[in-house]
């Protein structure tokens, strides 16, 4: 009798185990439990832990609640202003409701693919090709938009939808090349003009500046000068300025007046000589042709002085 007891107890016990190992459910903490008794939904959904459910009657489908990131395929379409294209993309979403995620639609990994790829040629042939270069954050957010409202119903959220990649024809690339290029040499030339009225503005000062004084254009002549033979590799051809000329004669103008006569003696002489008979005019004429050659000579001789001082200069 003993005995008896004995098996049916470990029968029993053998029996709970293998109830027990299969009516045992195991949840992780970032998946749902959706319970089906007999075919229909049965009750919440089954919070992460141990869960135990009625073998052959019930059964358990576990949903993922992290967020997918799933890529879309490259989608190839024309854009509103005509230009062939190749777009690809990522989507990121996740479930919020397991309930309607399995009761709802029969795959909705396979549902949100579809429509995202759906959703991306048609915002192809909404924008134009600048707004998918340039304004790629308003395309995401409208993407984003047209894959949210059919995927509410399905228990799925839409976290964010990022446009990964355009592509464009090797013709329209050149073309977009050769259109910056250009726009960068108008640029460069509209940046240079301004930079020659800048300068000659500059210049047109500098120039009035050394028309008050004529000795600065002088000192800026042998300034020239110094920091070209500071090389010592080039031939220097130096042309005599006639304010050079200029400045030696009226250096030379107090030697022509030290003869004692005063300056009313010499304008009266003047006077007296334009008074005078035509043959004295021609002598005197004689005379002031003699004194300009005269006065020629000794600037040039004072010129060449100065230049050999100049090349002594420049030699040390």
């Amino acid at each position: 009798m003993v005995e008896e007891l004995v098996g049916v107890a470990a029968a029993v016990g053998a029996g709970a185990l293998v109830y027990m190992a299969a009516a045992a459910r195991v949840v992780k903490q970032y998946e749902r439990g959706v319970v089906f008794r007999l075919g229909r939904l049965h009750g919440d959904v089954r919070r992460p832990g141990f869960n135990l459910v009625i073998p052959a009657v019930d059964r358990m489908r576990k949903v993922n609640l992290q967020i997918v990131t799933m890529p879309i395929p490259a989608q190839e379409g024309i854009t509103r202003d005509n230009v062939t294209v190749r777009v690809d993309a990522v989507v990121y979403f996740k479930v919020v409701d397991p309930s309607a995620a399995v009761v709802n639609v029969e795959d909705y990994r396979f549902a949100v693919s579809q429509m995202a790829q759906t959703s991306l040629r048609s915002i192809i042939g909404k924008s134009e090709l600048d707004d998918l270069l340039s304004n790629r954050e308003k395309l995401n957010q409208g993407l984003e938009l047209m894959i949210d409202s059919p995927a509410v119903e399905w228990g799925v959220t839409i976290d964010r939808v990022e446009i990964k990649d355009v592509s464009l024809p090797d013709t329209m690339k050149r073309s977009m090349a050769r259109q910056a290029e250009a726009d960068r040499e108008r640029r460069a030339r509209l940046i240079n003009a301004d930079a020659e009225y800048q300068a000659s503005k500059k210049l047109a000062q500098a120039a009035h500046q050394m028309a008050d004084t004529p000795s600065a254009l002088q000192l800026r002549l042998l300034q020239t000068v110094m920091a070209v033979a500071a090389e010592k590799n080039s031939t220097l051809v130096l042309p005599i300025p006639v304010e050079l000329l200029r400045f030696l004669e009226r250096g030379a103008q107090p030697a022509t007046e030290g003869t004692g006569q005063p300056r009313e003696a010499a304008d009266a002489q003047t006077g007296t000589a334009d008074r005078a008979q035509p043959a004295d005019r021609a002598e005197i004429e004689e005379r002031a042709v003699d004194l300009t050659e005269q006065r020629a000579v000794d600037l040039t001789e004072q010129a060449g002085e100065a230049m050999e001082r100049l090349r002594r200069a420049v030699e040390q």
